[in-house]
């Protein structure tokens, strides 16, 4: 790969303001002084992580046959997480600052409080990250409940289900995009660590004996996901886990790592996960989850594979990456070099003045495209300054509607990257774009 790019410590701070300036990412209830780690998406930021999820959701599953989908409840009994381990072991170690009386978990805190500087600590206790809640109208007559800490069980207790109705066999996949919920002590990095979060999951159920070829094919397929929707190959690296650091149910796990403004940290992980899930389930439930296969006589249980990846993380490091500064006629240009895929609006259609007649022949041009793609509308301010808003979004197409218009029917196309202009005839308007962005 490439050399490590240069660290940008204020990239996080440019990103974090671009964000709430353009109506990417707003504090929840920021009215009322704010939710900590929370977050509502804007208008631009649901439609990025729309598109994020929608890239992913095409790859994992509309252009393949060996990978179908689920949506499972986020509501689930305390049955699931105790065959899961996770009543058991999904815990971190927390501990107190004596000085300052700040919470941290120990494992990240290299033995100094970050608030102040003290060595000083309570003792480490372990703290569950599960939220825990009651089902039924009255506290105390109904049944505990957890709010899911992972989509991925919500695959392994539908694998029967899955199996029975789809007629797959492994090696096959389920794939889940959804809400988790952890209650994490440290919540950090605008929305890299949040405890409400999306999730891109999918277990990919496999012959034991097929698991490492697979679960190679999975680290390799998932980086070159990232590269080909605009990560720099800079950017990412693999970090493959040692033996002692793997979780009690892996038998390898491999992240792909983004260089952040802190440096390299997570952004998916790959983990060959064996069969304890399955067996887990089938042992606490007492329903056999395996598969019998009828060409070769054999009965086991699949092992899996799981590529999993946050969706809101994905998109923060979109973002990050996409974020440049450059001069255009002597001026510093902000611009977020989006792949088309993923960019809130593809195309901005700008009538160059409030006219009657422009703004009649622009909605023309809407008419057009919004069927294809997502397109803003702008009549306000110079071109020049439309142009440089749209760069700040990361708009990749800009269609201006001028009073030549009117006469050869054509417009101006503008392309985000370079700034170069094209005059295009409006009956081919479609076409052009859709060879620019390699549709055709």
């Amino acid at each position: 790969m490439e050399a490590t790019p240069t660290l940008d410590p204020d990239l996080l701070d440019k990103v974090t303001n671009l964000a709430k300036r353009r109506g990417f990412i707003f504090q929840s209830a920021e009215i009322y002084g704010g939710f900590r780690s929370t977050y509502d998406y804007g208008p631009l930021g649901v439609n990025l992580l729309r598109n994020v999820k929608q890239a992913w959701w095409r790859a994992m599953v509309q252009t393949r046959v060996d990978i179908v989908g689920l949506d499972a409840a986020i509501l689930g009994p305390p049955a699931i997480w105790a065959a899961s381990g996770h009543l058991e072991t999904f815990t971190d170690p927390l501990v107190d600052c004596l000085k300052c009386k700040e919470r941290w978990r120990e494992d990240k805190i290299d033995g100094v409080c970050p608030n102040c500087g003290s060595t000083q600590f309570t003792a480490p206790r372990a703290f569950n990250l599960m939220f825990k809640t009651q089902a039924g109208p009255v506290e105390g007559e109904g049944s505990t409940a957890y709010l899911r800490p992972e989509t991925a069980q919500g695959i392994f207790t539908n694998f029967a289900n899955v199996l029975s109705t789809v007629r797959k066999k492994p090696p096959f996949g389920i794939a889940q995009i959804g809400k988790s919920f952890r209650n994490e002590i440290t919540p950090q990095n605008f929305v890299f660590r949040t405890r409400e979060f999306e999730q891109m999951e999918m277990e990919y159920f496999v012959p034991p004996a097929d698991a490492e070829e697979w679960y190679r094919y999975w680290i390799a397929t998932r980086l070159a996901w990232y590269i080909d929707l605009g990560i720099p190959e800079a950017m990412l690296r693999l970090h493959e886990h040692a033996k002692e650091d793997l979780s009690h149910y892996s038998k390898g796990t491999t992240d792909v790592e983004f260089f952040f403004p802190w440096g390299f940290d997570e952004l998916e992980g790959i983990a060959n996960r064996g069969d304890y899930d399955l067996s887990q389930h089938a042992k606490h439930s007492g329903v056999a989850l395996d598969y019998f296969d009828q060409s070769t006589g054999e009965r086991y249980t699949p092992y899996v594979i799981e590529p999993a990846a946050g969706a809101t993380r994905a998109m923060m490091a979109f973002l990050l990456s996409a974020y440049h500064e450059d001069l255009v006629e002597g001026e510093t240009r902000t611009v977020l070099r989006l792949d088309w895929r993923l960019a809130p609006y593809q195309v901005a259609v700008l009538p160059l003045s409030k006219k009657p007649e422009l703004e009649s022949v622009s909605g023309e041009v809407l008419g057009i495209l919004q069927p294809h793609y997502m397109c803003d509308y702008d009549v306000t301010q110079s071109i020049g300054r439309r142009y440089r808003r749209q760069d700040e979004v990361g708009t990749p197409f800009c269609v201006t509607v001028d009073f030549d218009t009117l006469s050869d029917r054509a417009v101006t196309v503008r392309d985000r990257d370079t700034t170069s202009q094209v005059r295009v005839p409006l009956e081919g308007l479609l076409t052009h774009l859709r060879k620019v962005t390699g549709e055709i």
